[in-house]
């Protein structure tokens, strides 16, 4: 047998295909980026690092294609396995952190670049986002002088966001910007007006938005539906005018079609749906938290804001919670409201609003004590931050009929201590907790603040005068009139002379006639001796009066012009003939059965004192039958007439029923 030929080695790929040139890779590289085909580019990207592992310009590329590509998470842990190789990649690490919105991170990567236009500018993004506006403001005035595109709208954003509003006009002037620049600028500019409470101009200006935009952009060659969405925060802002101006209807429909329609911006849509829950307030709450629901992310148990409306602000987004934390307080899920409250501490960590909607729960629950608890440990670990948390716990006490709880927590606010709103709170709340002394002592501060302050509107006199009742009200005569004598001598208020002359005549009566000849005399009273009418036994009744009093108002009745009644054809039952009526109905049907005349009672059945035997049997005497019967008689005897006796208890109750059925239908007649 002829030995069998040995087999050739197939060749392995490699030594088939030699590598392509690292030079044509790159060229790959380049033409896939022009053609912003991303995800070709990273994989090319890959090819070459496969030959030359740790290429800077390749893993450079990758890291470039993959975030250009939106792949976010594989651009970060290239990043971090390449943090061997001598590549800063600084930069582009903070701004995928940045992407996944974890700002602080960022802001720490950022530090350790060089200071330039670009790190700069992602530099204010990371800040805006975060809600540090005033800081954003500073590092977009430092770049005026960077010619980067819309960097003045930027920056009159950050200045609304940040509450300058009044410094926008004096920037765009500065700048030399007109707010019909842009479509952009001209929005922004009516948002700046909103904050400053001008509507009618913001509207108007909102309006020469939306077409400077729709011609922009139809010059531009965009689509119709391409043009509504860019244009779609015009529309919700605007929606949001109307709803500012007192037209709910125009702004409730407004939004109703932008959120219909769903050609808007994640971020303009997220506005429209919240805009519309608190428009719509508590009515109709499963709909408005089906309509919230479409703001979550779809893999999340809890409800949880979509990854896409990062670009609302902190502010945005935490009203967005707070208004699902109501809507579920409103239908009564609690479980869920307990879940989502506990979560936004985390979230919103420079916030007062995630533990205010912490104690609503509580209140909700009925659980006062442990909402004032909450309340009261926050005030004091953050003071900076408690006068909310305050005015919010002084609220619920009030409430919950905890008057001293209130007191202390208005108390703990020094800079409200001397407004009359406040001051005329606090007294109202001692006084309900019993007590007075602190009551008059929160007056008499409250007068000598407004003694020594020096403002145009004095509140002085007010409080002086109210101080003065509130004593003497609870028997405090001297304190009373020296503050009334006080209140004569800087304005001569007669309504201050009246209070001095009634309270000093408790005390010192010389002083009080003193101070009663200043007091204007009535008009028509010359005539009247005090004396002689001091001694009359009091007014007497005129019988004149009463008569001509009486007369007058007979004709007064005969002037008016007597009330015609309309006259209304009779309704009758149906099939009734008015012609041919019938017998008339009993005048006694609606009576109980024993009260009308037809009734007869139910007579005594005597057949069962008879006494029977068998056939022929001979009747006896009544004394013989008496004397004479057996057990078994008398048994029988009894046994009828208890039964006799039950049936008779029973009749009442039957002839009960039928006069409860009458009388309910009296009543519905």
């Amino acid at each position: 047998m002829a030995p069998k030929s040995k087999e050739k080695p197939r060749p392995s790929p490699s030594s088939a295909q030699p590598p392509p040139p690292i030079e044509d890779l790159f060229t790959s590289i380049n033409k896939h980026i022009q053609r912003s085909e991303f995800e070709q580019a990273a994989k090319v990207a890959d090819q070459v690092l496969s030959i030359v592992p740790g290429d800077e310009d390749a893993l450079m590329c990758k890291v470039v294609a993959l975030i250009k590509a939106d792949n976010i998470d594989d651009a970060l842990s290239t990043i971090q396995s390449s943090q061997r190789i001598a590549v800063d990649f600084g930069y582009f690490k903070a701004y995928c952190l940045y992407r996944q919105n974890k700002l602080d991170k960022a802001l720490d990567s950022l530090r350790s670049q060089e200071k330039n236009s670009t790190t700069m500018l992602l530099e204010s993004q990371i800040l805006y986002r975060s809600g540090k506006m005033d800081a954003c403001v500073d590092v977009y005035q430092k770049l005026q002088k960077s010619k980067i595109d819309s960097l003045e709208i930027n920056l009159v954003a950050s200045l609304i966001l940040a509450g300058r509003a009044s410094e926008v006009q004096g920037t765009m002037d500065a700048l030399r910007i007109k707010p019909s620049s842009s479509f952009e600028m001209a929005y922004n500019a009516a948002c700046s007006l909103i904050e400053r409470n001008k509507y009618t101009d913001a509207e108007e200006l909102l309006l020469a938005a939306r077409r400077i935009g729709q011609e922009t952009l139809m010059e531009d060659n965009f689509a119709e539906d391409d043009i509504e969405i860019e244009l779609a925060p015009i529309a919700v802002q605007l929606a949001y005018v109307r709803q500012l101006l007192g037209h709910s209807q125009d702004a409730l429909e407004a939004y109703t079609d932008v959120i219909n329609r769903n050609l808007a911006d994640e971020s303009s849509l997220a506005v429209a749906v919240n805009n519309l829950v608190a428009l719509k307030g508590s009515k109709d709450v499963s709909d408005s938290l089906r309509k919230l629901d479409r703001l979550k992310e779809k893999d999340a148990q809890c409800f949880q804001l979509s990854h896409g409306l990062e670009k609302l602000s902190s502010s945005q987004r935490l009203t967005i919670y707070a208004n699902r934390v109501l809507l579920l307080l409103h239908a009564n899920r609690m479980d869920q409201a307990r879940e989502l409250v506990a979560a936004l501490p985390d979230m919103f960590t420079d916030s007062v609003v995630p533990v205010l909607l912490q104690a609503a729960v509580f209140v909700r629950e009925n659980k006062t004590g442990k909402a004032e608890e909450l309340l009261g440990q926050f005030a004091e670990k953050f003071p900076e931050k408690s006068r909310a948390v305050l005015l919010a716990r002084a609220q619920g006490a009030a409430a919950a009929g905890h008057p001293q709880i209130a007191a202390e927590s208005l108390s703990k606010i020094p800079d409200i201590q001397h407004m009359p709103a406040t001051i005329a709170t606090l007294v109202s709340l001692k006084e309900r907790a019993g007590d007075i002394d602190g009551a008059a002592a929160v007056l008499d501060s409250a007068v000598k603040w407004w003694s020594n302050a020096m403002t145009e509107n004095n509140k002085l006199d007010i409080i002086m005068q109210e101080a003065a009742a509130f004593k003497l009200r609870h028997g405090r005569e001297e304190d009373a009139a020296h503050l009334y004598e006080e209140l004569v001598k800087r304005n001569g208020s007669m309504e201050a002379l009246v209070g001095l002359v009634s309270t000093v005549a408790r005390v010192d009566v010389a002083k009080a006639e003193a101070y009663e000849k200043q007091l204007k005399p009535l008009p028509g009273l010359k005539g009247i001796k005090v004396d002689n009418l001091e001694k009359t036994s009091g007014a007497k009744h005129v019988e004149g009066t009463h008569v001509g009093l009486t007369e007058m108002q007979e004709e007064v009745k005969t002037k008016e012009k007597p009330k015609r009644k309309r006259k209304r054809k009779p309704r009758y039952p149906k099939g009734f003939d008015p012609a041919n009526p019938g017998p008339p109905p009993d005048p006694e049907r609606w009576l109980p059965r024993r009260e009308r005349s037809s009734y007869r009672p139910k007579r005594k059945d005597k057949r069962a004192a008879q006494v029977r035997g068998s056939q022929g049997a001979v009747v006896r005497e009544k004394s013989e039958t008496a004397s004479g019967t057996n057990s078994n008689t008398s048994n029988s005897k009894s046994s009828q007439a208890t039964s006799s006796k039950g049936a008779t208890q029973n009749a009442p109750a039957d002839q009960s029923k039928p006069s409860s059925k009458s009388s309910r239908k009296k009543s519905r007649n």
